[in-house]
This record gives C-alpha cells, structure tokens and sequence, in this order.
C-alpha cells in the first residue's frame, strides 16, 4: 500500500519495478557527493549516532535507577530522550552505512520507512520541547504550586506530542506529498524538491505547524518564565540575582540550540520546494540534515545533564554510591519552599514559589528584612503576608 500510494505521488517511485536501490542511484548519480564528501558526512553521522545512543540510554538509566528523578516533569524529558535513541537505533546507522558506500542501500521501500521514522520521531521531540516549554509556564502561572504527584497532564502532553507527529508524518503515506531520497541520495525524507500543489501545500504546513509553531510556544514560555524571575530578583538581588542569570543562560541555550538543529533544514527545504532549480547542491543539502541529527546529541545535554538532580544522580552512579537518607537527593524530592512576595507597578502582589535549600524565608514588601520561620509554620496574614494572592511557582524549573 505504500509504495502504491508513493507511486501516485513521485515520479521517482513511478519508474523501477524490483523495489532495489537501482532507481535511486540512477537519479542521484549526476548529485552525488564526492567520496570525500561522503566519508566526511559518514564520520559526523557515526559520532551523532554513538554518542546520541550512548547520552540517551545514560538519561533512561538514570530515570530506572533513581526514584527522585520520577517527577512529572521529568517524564516529558523521558520522552524527549526515547525519541532521540529511536533515531539513533532506527535511522543513523542505514544513513551512515549508505554514506560509507556513497548510494541507498535498502530499497525503495527501506527509504519511505526510513523518510517517515525519521520525520515523525523529529517532530515528536521538537513538540515535545515545545509542550515542556509550555508545561513550565502552567506551572509558573498556576495559582498553587506544582503538584508532584500529577502525572495526568504530563501524560497527556507526552500523549499530544506522539500523536500530533504522527498526525503531520503519515500523510505523505497516502498521497499527500511522499519520501523519497534527499540531497545525495544517501538519506531520505519528505520529496521537498516536487513542484506541484500537492507538495508544495504539505510543505507548508509542516513547516510552519512542526517548526515556527514550536519555536513561538518555547519562547513565549521561557520569556515569561524570565520575566518573573526578573521580579523575584528585585527583591533579593544576592541569591535571585544568580538564578536569574542561570536560568537565562539555559534559555539563550535552549533556543539557540533549537535555531541551530533545525532552521538551516527548514530553511533548506523552502530553497528546495520554492527556489530555482539546482539550487540547493548535495553539499548544501546534507549539511542540514546532519544539524537536525545532532539534536539527538544536544537535547539530552542541555534538558538533562545542566539539571541538577540528574547530575547528582549521574555522580552517584559514577562513583557506584547509594543516596544515603538526608542528603542532596532525599532532599531534592521534599523541595523546600521559599516565599518572595513582589510588589507590581500596579500594586498586585504576586507571591514566587521558588526551590532552595534550607528553612524558608518569608519576604514581604514593606518588611525590613527576610523572616525566618521554621518548617511547617505558617506566617501570620499581618505580618507582611496577604491573603488570596496569585502564586506563581517555579519549583518545577528547576528540579533541586
């Protein structure tokens, strides 16, 4: 069914009848790279692929391992990791064996596969980065604090994610738009290089509802999220201060990470669908293709190992340790809760609950200073602390 439905849809399925890769290379002989050129990308997809394994598989180690890293949150970046490894497993290594023989090895049939598995678990973990981005700000925004033990809207997010993938992937299986070889004829994808409406519309919506889409939820989300850290940092500007500049390289990193993966592919691909002929070279082509693979390496560097319980829990189980009661770890689970009450232009109070270690401080704003209270004690309504205010919780970011 789906190399008849890929027939209806590209002229290279049409011709060939003995599902071998004698058709690709056919087409692709005049726009193959050079030898050298396919070493090279064969060299970058064998470190992609390794390391892109070797990182995720450490991510669902740690997560199996270590109970404190169970929390909502971190089910999302579970997911965002399982996606990763799939390519790494299901579609790296047919892309680096054909780069070390310069041609498509398995078939036409093993390229639709190949263009479908790739594409889907790309837009599952670009949606994914977009529904955590979005999940912080719920959380952020709430009215109480982040329930730890919620699992249903994660759930639901992970669920969204997998499904509104498969909902943008499966259609070029049946006719609207089709895979087939990209660039030098070493990988597959999405025909970006048809010219008729069928593509051309295909194309279009998948680049603006799998890639500018994603991109204006994440920083919409991490903007507000620095906008109200920037809050509680009027109010203690020695420790918020801090947190305010970490959490701002982490954003700058994320969204600058995200343009480098897979702007250039999309960009490449509106060249390939809408710009001259020839246009796009096989050198052109592949380098944003090998981009987008190195997702698979970055994601799980900057969503898990710049967390801190996953780096506690990845030096525990470096030095073959077990967390011992009341330490870092223990305590990373019971996130104690410090109250930093901000006064808005508008005279709205706005109260942050923000992780910390220690007792915590109580903050009003016409207090003199920070109020110790111990744990379990509840500050008096006259003491500075007003009630029925909005609460605005960042526990969730970050995660002890």
């Amino acid at each position: 069914m789906i190399e008849s439905n890929m027939s209806r849809g590209c002229a290279w399925c049409a011709a060939g009848g003995d599902g071998t890769s004698a058709h690709l290379d056919e087409n692709h002989s005049e726009h193959s790279l050079s030898p050298t050129g396919h070493l090279v990308v064969a060299v970058c997809l064998g470190f992609i692929g390794t390391f892109g394994f070797l990182n995720n598989t450490l991510v669902l180690i740690l997560f199996c391992r270590y109970k404190v890293l169970r929390s909502p949150m971190n089910y999302l970046l579970v997911s965002i990791a399982v996606s990763d490894l799939l390519v790494c497993v299901l579609g790296t290594p047919f892309s680096f064996a054909a780069s070390t023989q310069g041609r498509w090895l398995i078939g036409r049939a093993g390229c639709v596969w190949y263009g479908f598995i790739n594409s889907c678990l790309g837009v599952v973990s670009l949606i994914s980065l977009a529904v955590l981005s979005y999940e912080r700000y719920c959380t952020m925004m709430g009215a109480t604090q982040a329930d730890s033990t919620n699992y249903k809207k994660v759930a639901m997010g992970i669920a969204f994610s997998w499904i509104y993938s498969m909902v943008w992937t499966l259609p070029p299986l049946f006719g609207w738009s089709c895979y087939g070889p990209e660039g030098p004829g070493t990988t597959c994808s999405v025909n970006w290089a048809a010219r008729t409406a069928n593509n051309v519309s295909y194309i279009i919506c998948l680049f603006f509802f799998c890639l500018i889409l994603p991109f204006i939820v994440i920083v919409y989300s991490y903007g507000r999220l620095l906008q109200a850290i920037t809050q509680v940092s009027r109010i203690n500007t020695v420790v918020s201060r801090k947190r305010e500049q970490r959490v701002l390289f982490m954003v700058i990193t994320m969204v600058v990470c995200y343009l480098l993966c897979w702007l250039p592919y999309g960009i490449m691909a509106l060249l390939a669908a809408f710009g001259r002929p020839g246009l796009v070279t096989p050198a052109a082509s592949i380098v944003p293709s090998v981009l987008a693979k190195t997702s698979t390496v970055i994601n799980p560097i900057i969503y898990i190992f710049m967390n801190k319980q996953f780096c506690r829990c990845f030096h525990a189980l470096i030095m073959c340790t077990t967390p011992q009661r009341g330490s870092s770890f223990k305590n990373s689970s019971k996130v104690t809760k410090t109250l930093r009450t901000v006064r808005r232009a508008n005279g709205q109070n706005v109260t942050f609950a923000v992780a910390s270690a220690g007792h915590p401080t109580i903050c009003a704003p016409h207090s003199g200073g920070p109020k110790s209270s111990s744990e379990g004690e509840k500050p008096s309504p006259g003491a500075g602390q007003p009630t029925n205010r909005p609460v605005v919780s960042l526990v969730a970011y970050y995660n002890g």
